[in-house]
């Protein structure tokens, strides 16, 4: 299969499973801003992000060396599922003695109020990370969209009933959002037999250790880009309260449009970036990629900037709408985690985990230090200006790393005008006030991009209908 269309194939089959599971709960978030309150919100967000730095640490990055050894065709599949699922145990016990300890001595009221669900919601990810990588890594990627969908169906379905006719309230959604992942799990497991592949009596010794020794380093990487995607909604708890947090989480609701296209498109390139690795880029597959994918994103995070105001009308209900005004910095975060995302499938594909900690930790100091320097004086906007400060830097640092595995050649020029323009629509945003002056000029600087990108767009089209 060429390389165009392996690439292409595997696109198609994850846009289905990703429109399934973001783009309708994107649809669903003036629900949730009309049932929940910021301060219900703001804890539901505290509780997901501290999971999401959780996971890696505990875990040992398992989703990551289930990811990349799984795609090794002649490595042992056994040892990968069998080495992944002992983590996966250890991790879940480790939090459950924490809760326990926690329900004794108090430490922390609100784990202590909702520690059932805590446990559930880190057992839930943990092993849908897990499964969901190995699913991508062993090519399982047509029964891994079918279980996006299913879990989309469970999630939105759930999350009706509950806060709607039974108004469950926080907790409802607490477990809306746990049982769509475990029913995804449930139908991986079936359908790919996982079980088989489990041998929790044979060491892996060997295997173990090369495992870890790739995913380790990735821990230090993980946990940047935790701090680079939520440190900030602690530093605003901190200054701002809950509610605040509450806003600013669910500010992220209108850059998750442009969030689908990044994870359909890195899951996707992860594959392509391992199975067709070429140093020097004869036939241009990679820069051509590139540019197709930065056209995209740049011309799509445009249009979202351009029509936040409207956008927010409709999805931010009562004390959320001022959320609009973060939404562009955060989506200008997106387009270069994208790219910084991009550039990392060549250090997949050598099996170079320790240089993706490098520019993730650059990019984590800087969000820290911006967030403590921004966000007392300029509230939670302060705090998604030091989001794409960091995401830039990380893009720039892995950039210039990557020129020693892969000869990649861009307009780098061309692409840092686009760039300009962004943060010009965002300021414009902020400083005009909403009428048709503000819509023209945005749209004359939406226009001032494609312009830019009109030979990429001719490319990008060009290879879809052909392939």
């Amino acid at each position: 299969m060429g390389k165009y269309k392996y690439l292409l194939k595997n696109i198609g089959l994850l846009t289905l499973s990703n429109f399934a599971t973001k783009l309708l709960s994107f649809f669903l978030v003036p629900l949730y801003t009309s049932v929940l309150t910021t301060g219900q919100y703001g804890t539901y967000d505290l509780f997901n992000s501290t999971i999401g730095v959780l996971i890696p640490l505990l875990t040992l990055n398992a989703l990551e060396f289930a990811l990349r050894f799984s795609l090794d065709r002649n490595y042992d599949r056994d040892a990968v599922v069998t080495i992944a699922t002992k983590w996966l145990l250890i991790s879940t016990l480790a939090i459950a003695v924490f809760l326990g300890i926690n329900n004794i001595f108090n430490w922390i009221p609100m784990v202590h109020t909702y520690a059932l669900y805590f446990f559930l919601m880190f057992f839930s990810q943990a092993l849908s990370g897990i499964i969901t990588a190995y699913a991508r890594g062993a090519d399982h990627v047509a029964s891994l969209s079918v279980s996006s969908v299913i879990a989309s169906v469970f999630t939105i379905a759930c999350n009706i009933i509950f806060l709607i006719p039974l108004k469950m309230g926080l907790p409802g959604y607490f477990l809306a959002n746990i049982i769509g992942p475990l029913c995804q799990c449930i139908y991986l497991i079936v359908r790919m037999k996982v079980w088989r592949n489990i041998n929790l009596h044979k060491r892996y010794k060997a295997q173990e250790k090369e495992m870890l020794q790739y995913s380790m380093p990735l821990i230090a990487n993980s946990i940047s880009w935790w701090i680079n995607n939520v440190s900030d909604r602690y530093i605003v708890t901190w200054f701002c309260g809950v509610a605040a947090n509450g806003v600013y989480s669910v500010s992220t609701k209108i850059p998750s449009i442009l969030n689908v296209f990044q994870t359909i498109f890195n899951q996707a390139w992860a594959l392509s970036a391992v199975k067709d690795f070429d140093p020097e880029d004869k036939n241009g597959f990679f820069a051509n990629t590139y540019k197709a994918y930065n056209c995209l994103m740049v011309v799509v995070c445009a249009l979202i900037i351009a029509s936040d105001r409207i956008l927010a009308k409709f999805l931010y209900a009562n004390n959320f709408y001022v959320a609009w005004k973060y939404v562009p910095w955060l989506t200008i975060a997106i387009v270069f985690g994208a790219l910084s995302g991009y550039i990392g499938g060549f250090f997949t594909a050598v099996k170079d985990s320790k240089v993706f900690a490098t520019s993730t930790m650059v990019g984590a100091i800087t969000n820290i230090i911006l967030n403590l320097i921004f966000v007392p004086f300029t509230g939670t906007l302060g705090a998604s200006v030091a989001t794409a400060v960091s995401y830039v830097e990380v893009w720039l640092v892995r950039l210039i790393q990557s020129k020693k595995y892969i000869n990649l050649k861009i307009n780098v020029i061309r692409d840092s005008m686009s760039y300009v323009l962004l943060v010009v629509q965002s300021i414009v945003l902020l400083i005009i006030p909403e009428n048709l002056a503000m819509y023209l000029v945005q749209l004359l600087l939406l226009v001032l991009i494609v312009a830019l990108y009109k030979d990429d767009i001719a490319l990008l089209v060009n290879k879809v209908v052909k392939k």
